[in-house]
């Protein structure tokens, strides 16, 4: 149901996206009740939970103040109770299950009942057109397929909205830069990281930026800087939006950035309820502060989760955005709680790396930190690319290492390899090697 709104870009749902908030407030509560009921009623250590919080029906939560008053969920509920136990529905509703890479561990499984993979694919049709896929745009779709949910959650999207899906999946790099350019493409959609090797197959290829038919790359899976969004936009000629999901929610299309200002990410709140928390104590922090993202489900029927603790540092706003929606924007996403090293007793994440290497002139987008201890200390190494053959790695090497130790007060001793040295991926980008 796309519609017209006064600014651009258009508006798939003009009455759940631009809403008054006291509007929205209402309904967050309702759906907040049915989703306290649905775990009362089927997913038992849910129930348990908010039995234990003194929860015994959805009339206990009078207002969304109490939200706070609600157990948190985590991620290894899903994990010790894997890989059904969290169901709130039978096993034989689920029309489509998925999972996390299970990197860590066994897998975080989801799940789907039929409404469920609706209400995602509303949600991913909403979240594209706002980055700005239009009906009829060629959607080159380089994100892996699979129990991954990336590449079936854009897809799903895509169709919706009237595009034409070219279903890549990753890999062959060469392969998808003679796609790319033979389709005449008008959307990539990846990891941020793997946008750089397409964009380096393509320039392999011949194709300068300016002359090929991309004009969007919708992007998510990793944490990426204002920087990285810089290089992606130069080396592909397009313009690069920031897409927030993770599988517990739905996958994509729990938070976009829209087009017309690209300044934070629009959170789906007719369905997921968001709040900012200290990591430590778990205390609700204000807007504009910066700690935890909290989620919980407001629709979800298979794999209903209340306050499910991401691990994802940010904060919140809803000051208005220059689009027209009224929706919260998730603001400064620096990454997961899980991702902070701390070397010689300071904390340190990839993205405070990130952010100098970008900075500095002659160095190339692609990196890695390697982590290792010798001694009885822990020493880091940031292994980087030169931005062009015959620059001055010495110089470049020095430069680096005075900016990363006054920018985060770790000593980082800096090796700049050749151009092509640092592993590429094709997915997810591994920024962190702990040899220790």
């Amino acid at each position: 149901m796309l519609t017209a709104a006064a600014s651009e870009p258009l508006i798939w749902d003009d009455a759940a996206e631009t809403m008054p908030r006291e509007q929205l407030a209402a309904i967050q509560l309702d759906h907040l009740r049915e989703t306290v009921a649905r775990v009362l009623g089927g997913q038992p250590l849910g129930a348990a939970r908010l039995a234990d919080a003194g929860i015994s029906g959805p009339g206990d939560v009078g207002t969304l103040d109490d939200l706070p008053k609600l157990p948190f969920a985590h991620k290894n509920d899903l994990r010790e109770n894997y890989p059904f136990g969290l169901l709130a529905v039978p096993r034989e509703e689920i029309v489509r299950v998925q999972a996390s890479s299970g990197s860590h561990g066994k897998p975080t499984v989801v799940a789907y009942t039929r409404a469920d993979l609706e209400s995602w694919t509303e949600l991913m049709a909403r979240s594209m057109t706002m980055a700005g896929v239009r009906p009829g745009m060629l959607i080159h779709n380089a994100n892996g397929y699979g129990l991954f949910t990336g590449g079936l959650g854009f897809h799903q999207g895509g169709e919706r909205i009237g595009a034409t899906v070219v279903p890549v999946s990753g890999g062959m790099t060469a392969r998808q830069a003679m796609l790319v350019r033979d389709f005449q493409a008008d959307v990539l959609v990846a990891t941020p990281s793997y946008s750089l090797v397409i964009a380096q197959a393509l320039q392999d290829a011949g194709i300068d930026p300016e002359d090929n038919t991309l004009k969007l790359g919708l992007f998510g899976g990793e944490p990426w800087t204002e920087g990285l969004r810089t290089k992606i936009d130069s080396a592909l000629g397009i313009k690069a939006i920031n897409f927030y999901g993770l599988s517990e929610m739905c996958g994509p299309g729990v938070a976009t950035e829209c087009l017309t200002a690209r300044e934070g990410l629009h959170v789906q709140e007719d369905h997921f309820l968001v709040e900012v928390i200290d990591p430590a104590d778990g205390t609700p922090l204000p807007h504009g502060t910066d700690g935890e993202l909290v989620f919980t489900t407001l629709t979800k029927e298979a794999l209903p989760l209340i306050r499910y603790r991401t691990g994802d540092l940010g904060a919140i706003t809803t000051e208005p955005c220059a689009c027209g929606r009224t929706t919260a924007r998730l603001i400064r996403l620096g990454g997961r709680r899980d991702d902070m090293m701390i070397i010689r007793g300071v904390n340190l994440y990839p993205s405070q790396v990130e952010q100098v290497i970008l900075a500095a002139d002659g160095v190339g987008p692609h990196y890695r930190l390697i982590l290792e201890r010798p001694g009885p200390m822990d020493e880091v190494t940031l292994e980087c690319e030169p931005s062009a053959l015959d620059g001055d790695r010495e110089r470049l090497r020095q430069t680096l290492e005075k900016n990363l130790k006054e920018s985060t007060g770790v000593r980082i001793a800096v090796s700049v390899l050749d151009p092509g040295s640092v592993p590429r991926s094709e997915g997810k980008a591994v920024r962190v090697v702990d040899r220790r």
